[in-house]
Order: C-alpha cells, then structure tokens, then sequence
C-alpha cells in the first residue's frame, strides 16, 4: 500500500512511526481491534527541506518539497497539514487522488470542503487525533461521508490505531466535539496538573518533589480509572470519606463551580470549532 503524507509535522511523524512499528507503547491493546497490515510504502511531501530530512533519516521514507511530475498515485493520502494552509496545498493534489483514500488530521475542515477542493473526491474520511498519539498513547475521533465502503473505514481505522485508540462518530458536526473534549483536553489536563504541581510547591516541597507528586498521581489515577467498569463519580465518591481531606478539598471545588467552569470551557472550545470551520471552509473572493 502506497501512503502519502501531506505535511510532516508532529502527527504526521506520530502516525508515520506507528504505521512502522515504532511508535510508543499505548498502541497494544487499540491495534489489536483491527488487524495489522504490512508495512506500507510512505511518501512526504513538505516544503520544509529540514523536516524532509528529519523524516527520511528517522524513518526511510521517501520525503520531498513537493509532488514529482511521474509520482505513482497513492492508495491512501493523508491530509496533515495546518488547516489555514488546506486549500493551498490541495490544489494540485486532485490528480494524485483520485483513486486515493482521503484522510484528513486537520481541525476543522469540513468534508464537502475537502471533497470541493480535490475536485469532487468522494472517498474522506474526517479524523481529530489528540497530541499523546506522540507517544502511542493518544485517541482519534473519525467520521466518515455516508456511503463510504467499509474497508476504507476499517483501513481508516488502522492507520489512526497505529497511535492509539479510535472512536467512530456518526455526523460530521461531532468532531467538533471530539475537537472539545480529546483533541484540546490534554489542555486541560495539563493545566490542572500546573495547579496541582503550584499547591505542591506553596506546601512545601521543591518543584522536582512536586512534579513526581502530580504526575504520578495523574497517571496513577487515568490507570486505575482505565482498567475500572465503574463510573469516575463511583471512583471519585471511594476516595472521598465524609468529613475528610478530600471531602474538603472538593468542598472548595464545588463551592467554586469548577465543574460548572470546566464544562462551559469545553462548550467554548466546541463553539470555536464551529467557527473556525465556516472561516476554513471560505474560498476567497475571485
């Protein structure tokens, strides 16, 4: 199988690692949901000749500025990079795909967008990957135009499970939830893990103490919540013994709404998602 990237940034290279076998270890357990398929045959195209180079000697594969005029059409082509960047790069990519899987990484871009800029392509599948598929460890949210046969979906999900896990959406409109939720929240995770890390340090302990602190407690907390069939509030409510350290710290975050907060946040990253479709989606004035 031929595979072409369009962009070689850091999910390209995520992907690229884990379609040859060397991405992180969070991988395990979502590949096996579909089968593997030999390695494929991967080409580049990036007008960054430094990240050309980079790609070629980490990983062997053919990686260059720009299409070659004889350049064999691909079977799968993978749309990476910056949304606002899309429309160009698509333009003289109509050709090279039109036998092709499409697949867009791309916030964003709507399907018709992309299918009107490759001249009528009917074979895109949308996908949101969030930044730990970098280590393996991350999840997809995919979407794919009715109709679509289900081996392209089912080869769709075996590329993103080469980084991690997958979940299937049924319109279109949910990726910019998935947007919200996976795709921004390792945002959010970190930013509570900063103020948890900040509380360490006012306590007492020196910021190297502190990070062990948190970050064990994050991970420790994320994998006890993964391998549990309960619900997180039946997790949460077990650490909380009435009248208790806990229950006074939640106290403080209940009487502050930060619930309340967090999901008016994500409700305005999904809204921004929106927005910066209808902008992306623009052509501009002739």
């Amino acid at each position: 199988m031929n595979i072409t990237f369009i962009g070689g940034g850091n999910m390209a290279s995520a992907l690229i690692g884990g379609l040859l076998g060397r991405a992180g270890p969070g991988t395990a357990a979502s590949a096996a949901q579909v089968a593997p398929a030999p390695a494929p045959r991967i080409t580049v195209i990036d007008p960054a000749a430094a990240q050309c180079e980079r790609l070629a000697r980490e990983f062997g594969v053919a990686a260059r500025s720009a299409l070659a005029g004889d350049e064999a059409p691909c079977d799968v082509l993978v749309l990476a990079v910056k949304p606002q960047q899309m429309r160009e790069a698509l333009a003289p990519l109509a050709a090279h795909a039109r036998n092709a899987l499409v697949i867009s990484v791309a916030a964003g871009i709507r399907a018709a967008d992309l299918a009107r800029w490759l001249g009528g392509h009917t074979r895109v599948v949308r996908t949101m990957p969030n930044t730990p598929a970098l280590i393996g460890a991350g999840i997809t949210g995919l979407w794919a135009v009715p109709g679509l046969a289900q081996s392209d979906r089912d080869l769709a999900q075996r590329i993103v499970n080469a980084v991690g896990e997958a979940l299937w959406v049924d319109h279109e409109i949910m990726l910019d939830a998935v947007t919200a939720v996976s795709g921004s929240g390792p945002a959010y995770v970190f930013y509570f893990m900063e103020a948890v890390h900040g509380a360490a340090v006012a306590l007492g302990f020196n910021d190297e103490a502190a990070r062990q602190l948190t970050l064990a407690t994050f991970r420790g907390a994320a994998a006890l919540a993964s391998q549990s069939s309960e619900p997180i509030a039946v997790l949460r409510e077990r650490v909380t013994s009435k009248g208790g350290t806990t229950a006074a710290a939640l106290a403080v975050m209940n009487e502050r709404q930060l619930g309340a907060h967090i999901g008016d946040a994500v409700a305005a990253a999904c809204r921004r998602s929106v927005e910066l479709a209808d902008e992306f989606g623009k052509d501009p004035l002739p």
